[in-house]
């Protein structure tokens, strides 16, 4: 076995090879602290048939990493969940551009999480060890890849923080590169400066060399001699013609307003110039005439952007497209919003709920709620095509992007006890669909009455850059995205910035760039922010008719058996008496969730009446219990009864307390004496609260009172020793 080690941040990171997996092209276990990450990677042995590199990065927890069993009735792992597809992805984006262009070979990355430290997350381990697993096998690869992250805490930068120190940051990111420079930025703030995250992104370029270095030295004690790659020798004679035929045609094509016009448009000359060289393009070549009509295309746009700042639909870099947005579009949904950036289109919809709507999560970082969350689909038809509706790696990674963006702002449960679902459908894209979902999403939460302190929005940012000579693009489209050096996107309020996602195409860039274009993205984001405060800038003060009402109040916890009542008996009874659903949180918590308002607040009303005390004077709407003969018993609290003696029931002199009071009927009584054995002495009042009976009555020969005991003194003398009693 073959071991280096070396201290990035406050932690150890160490590289084991040559123990574990021995039969693939590279495995390397990678540990730091508790956690540790086995990565292998396998190569097949022959290209296939298809033009782009098969790679499959398959990141898996166990659970047996945190000493748990799966929950549920399956005890196996089995399909991936969303947390391991998005580290999936995080693995895949810097390390799939290192590798060879002509390399066809089926190629499998699988990091394995045999060990979870709780206090860290192993995603930039898993990204390391899975570097370090193709940079000792033979595969070809420009790596190798170092991974860090950068969390900014009470004003300092942080290497590789805990959890608890990530809960605790203003930002938290994940940064890839190679020893030349940034490959990827991944990650998520509260409104932080442009100024911090560069400032982050500077931070991790030291220990992302120092694990650069430690994976060569890795190499150099057990790395294998890497297979050659034979690129093809695609020398067409009729390349010269085709280019010369295609060439001037495309300089028209390429600037044909509309997505679609300008593909028909390009598709049409590739047509045209397979028909007319047939006779020289044999069978096996005519995939070449797609490739070499691409090559064209590229140029021509990259020429146009660096010399002539021209991109393909006529805008200049910085321009960004015609943007519309309307609100409470879905009469029946909590909240809606369209939001139309030139091609690209998201509709975008907020259901609110209750606690019980809560999404938990069982995995190995322990299980968990959250009250938030994001949804983003991408159908076929939104660019033209047919295929599966299914929910891929796309549309999770995706959402986890628009989803981070808009977290920040969401109001803490205390302020707003909802449960907040937001759901994208891209209806049309053409470019940047996941900022177009963050604008939406801003735009639907205010409308469902989320109390958000500012609106959110996002845009994409592209880069075209040959040598020396670069431009900056804002607003990138699908195209400029393909042919273009840098994807990055950057979401925010117009405080600061709250979401963030960037890949690098080429070697590297430097930071000078990385500052112009985070600026151009900052001005870009105020103007697409202006756009949608012209329709909504602000939430609306009242929730949908459509949505669940929730009522929330505190109570001493030691009064919670009273609400709950023996076996439940008690709540359930008020739930089923006003169609309400209450949940009780240990600390004295009690949110009651209803249809309509005024279900909750008597809901409300009634649990409060279970905790109030008999007040002498105080008028109460009460049930008749029991009659006897000198009176009738009166619930006029839950769970509280007192006596209205029979002179006290009517204005007139009575003979039977049945000839005015029936069981179970209502009527309006107040206290007018609670002695000292707590027992509670009732008369009937008018609607003015002035008792009935008149003084007369109260001074003839009734039947002497009997001795009672009301519902409160029962209880007592129930915890009274006997021998207390009297």
């Amino acid at each position: 076995m073959h071991e280096v080690k070396s201290t990035i941040g406050e932690h150890t990171i160490t590289f084991q090879s040559g123990k574990l997996a021995t039969q693939a092209n590279g495995s390397v276990l990678a540990l730091m602290e508790g956690t540790a990450v086995l990565s292998t990677a396998c190569c097949a042995p022959e290209n296939s048939d298809i033009d782009y590199l098969p790679l499959q990065v398959e990141y898996n927890e166990k659970y047996y990493a945190a000493g748990k069993i799966p929950g549920g009735f399956l005890k196996r792992e089995a399909r991936p969940k969303d947390r391991e597809i998005l580290i999936s992805r995080l693995i895949d984006r810097p390390l799939r551009p290192l590798f060879p262009k002509f390399l066809r070979r089926d190629l499998q990355i699988v990091p394995t999480t045999l060990s979870s430290d709780p206090a860290f997350v192993p995603d930039t381990l898993a990204i390391n060890a899975s570097s370090a697993a193709v940079m000792v096998s033979d595969v070809p690869f420009e790596g190798p890849v170092g991974a860090v992250r950068i969390c900014y805490v009470e004003d300092k930068y942080l290497v590789n923080p805990s959890i608890p120190q990530m809960e605790q940051a203003t930002l938290d990111i994940v940064v890839a590169g190679t020893e030349g420079g940034i490959i990827m930025v991944e990650g998520g703030a509260k409104e932080i400066s442009e100024e911090i995250l560069l400032g982050a992104l500077k931070q991790a370029e030291q220990p992302i060399a120092e694990l650069c270095r430690l994976q060569m030295e890795l190499v150099k004690l057990c790395g294998k001699e890497k297979f050659t790659i034979e690129e093809p020798e695609a020398k067409l004679s009729w390349e010269k013609e085709l280019r010369e035929y295609s060439g001037p045609r495309l300089q028209q094509a390429c600037f044909v307003k509309g997505k679609h016009n300008r593909s028909n448009a390009i598709r049409q000359i590739a047509i045209d110039a397979t028909e007319k060289f047939s006779d020289a393009i044999e069978e096996e070549e005519q995939h070449h005439v797609g490739e070499i009509i691409e090559d064209i295309e590229q140029q021509i746009i990259r020429e146009s952007i660096l010399n002539k700042k021209v991109r393909s639909d006529g805008r200049a870099p910085d321009h960004i497209r015609d943007i519309s947005c309307d609100v409470a579009i879905l009469p029946r949904a909590h909240g809606s919003a369209l939001f139309t950036r030139g091609e690209t289109q998201a509709l975008v919809s907020t259901t609110l709920g209750t606690v019980y709507d809560e999404q938990i999560l069982d995995d190995i970082a322990g299980d968990r709620r959250e009250r938030f969350m994001l949804h983003y689909n991408f159908p076929p038809f939104s660019v033209g095509e047919t295929g599966r509706l299914a929910t891929g790696r796309r549309e999770i990674g995706h959402g986890e992007l628009a989803n981070r963006s808009l977290r920040s702002s969401i109001p803490i449960k205390e302020q707003f006890p909802y449960t907040i679902r937001v759901v994208s459908e891209v209806l049309e894209s053409n470019g940047s669909s996941s900022m177009a979902t963050v604008c939406g999403a801003s735009l639907s939460l205010m409308q469902a009455g989320v109390p958000i302190e500012r609106p959110v929005a996002g845009i994409a940012m592209g880069l075209i850059k040959e040598e020396n000579q670069y431009v900056i693009l804002s607003d990138i489209l699908g195209v400029e995205d393909h042919l273009g050096d840098m994807d990055f996107k950057v979401a925010g309020t117009e405080r600061g910035i709250t979401g963030f996602q960037m890949d690098i195409k080429i070697k590297n860039i430097d930071s000078k760039i990385m500052q112009e274009a985070l600026e151009q993205a900052r001005v870009g984001r105020l103007h697409v922010l202006n756009e949608m405060n012209k329709t909504l800038s602000s939430y609306e003060k009242k929730l949908s008719q459509y949505a669940p009402r929730i009522v929330t109040f505190r109570v001493n916890p030691e009064n919670l058996g009273i609400l709950i009542g023996p076996s439940g008996k008690t709540i359930k009874s008020i739930n089923e008496r006003f169609t309400v659903n209450t949940n009780i949180d240990d600390d004295g918590s009690i949110t009651i969730y209803s249809s309509d308002s005024k279900s909750g607040e008597e809901a409300q009303q009634a649990f409060l009446k279970l905790l109030e005390e008999p007040e002498v004077g105080k008028v109460y709407q009460g049930t008749v219990k029991r009659i006897v003969d000198f009176g009738a018993f009166i619930e006029f609290l839950p769970g509280k009864e007192g006596l209205c003696h029979i002179s006290k029931i009517a204005e007139r002199r009575i003979n039977s307390v049945s000839d005015v009071l029936q069981i179970n009927q209502e009527i309006p009584v107040k206290i007018i004496e609670i002695d000292k054995l707590g027992r509670v002495n009732l008369c009937v009042v008018d609607e003015q609260g002035n008792p009935v009976a008149s003084q007369s009555n109260h001074n003839s020969e009734y039947a002497p009172r009997s001795n009672y005991r009301s519902h409160s003194s029962r209880e007592r003398s129930r915890s009274t020793p006997r021998h207390h009693r009297r």
